[in-house]
């Protein structure tokens, strides 16, 4: 059966976005103050749970309260006291992938992002291309996300999207099987360069 639908990630596919960009460059002194900072106060479980609508201000004030020691204090204010500066900007290759596929007119596009609610306005309004998408589903305002089986399925009935005919991309490979196992073929993520070799073997470019 031929594909017309693709769906995509959003960050690490599309746009660039990583907490690296604010904490390292000397951020901590110490390499361990960083592993501990990510490995155990402010964790990738931590910022997903605002990815489901947790709102972020309430999180921030929970994390100092639980990591009390001075040292913390400002690093915590600063994830999502600085998070724009973690939105580097697009991947452009992908970016360019994406046109061409827009170009030919055969598929449609859809986005389904692990994202705050809060903070998804900004990339909306820094990004064109998010308006080449037929619809976007965002995590923080549905209550819900990746790789839960509930946050695909609205996709589908949203959208009337059959997921046999869909193509599933993301570089998270956790929830690539998740999409697998929903009815979709996944593609994980790794360079634009593997993508286009996906998308030509796939018959799409």
């Amino acid at each position: 059966m031929s594909f017309d639908t693709v769906i995509w990630d959003l960050g690490g596919v599309l746009v660039d976005w990583s907490p690296s960009y604010v904490y390292d460059d000397g951020y901590f002194s110490d390499p361990a103050d960083r592993d501990y900072f990510f490995g155990q106060i402010c964790t990738s479980d931590w910022n997903e749970r605002q990815d489901a609508g947790y709102p972020l201000q309430l999180a921030t004030e929970e994390k100092l309260s639980e990591f009390p020691d001075p040292r913390w204090r400002q690093p915590i204010l600063d994830f999502y006291g600085r998070w724009t500066e973690m939105l580097r900007g697009p991947m452009p290759e992908t970016v360019t992938l994406f046109d061409q596929l827009r170009l030919k007119g055969r598929h449609r596009f859809y986005a389904l992002t692990n994202w705050s609610a809060e903070t998804f306005p900004i990339a909306q309004e820094r990004f064109d291309f998010l308006a080449w998408f037929n619809g976007i589903l965002v995590s923080g305002e549905e209550g819900t996300r990746k790789p839960f089986p509930e946050f695909y399925q609205l996709l589908f009935d949203r959208y009337q999207i059959q997921p046999a005919r869909a193509l599933f991309i993301d570089d998270n490979l956790r929830n690539v099987k998740a999409a697998e196992a929903m009815g979709l073929t996944g593609i994980h993520f790794t360079s634009a360069a593997d993508l286009q070799k996906e998308f030509l073997l796939r018959g799409l470019l």
